[in-house]
């Protein structure tokens, strides 16, 4: 994906990470990413995970579930939620040893 910020609008649902019980029937949260050949991808968020005091979103493209997903740091900037690529090979450890982690749990 490319190396700019993503934008989007939050909505609180079940994957939106803000903390809050929603006792609501979920709804897919789709987000438009641009890959390397500059195509649009539709995302689904499918989780988020915290690693230390930071939030990670985990994306699968919507058309193609089964190839590999991305994972994307999440921060608020102006109560809006932006998604950034994960350049810090420290940071991108620990997130991968996380997100295994977290995956054995569900397991």
């Amino acid at each position: 994906m490319s190396d700019h910020k993503h934008e989007h609008g939050h909505e609180h649902g079940e994957a939106c990470g803000c903390g809050h019980d929603h006792d609501h029937e979920h709804e897919e949260f789709v987000l438009t990413l641009t890959n390397e050949q500059g195509e649009d991808v539709e995302m689904v968020l499918v989780e988020t995970f915290d690693v230390g005091e930071k939030l990670y979103a985990l994306l699968l493209e919507r058309e193609n579930p089964e190839a590999d997903g991305i994972i994307l740091r999440m921060e608020e900037e102006d109560e809006e939620m932006v998604l950034y690529n994960i350049e810090d090979e420290t940071e991108w450890k620990a997130v991968e040893e996380a997100y295994n982690e977290l995956l054995a749990q569900q397991e």
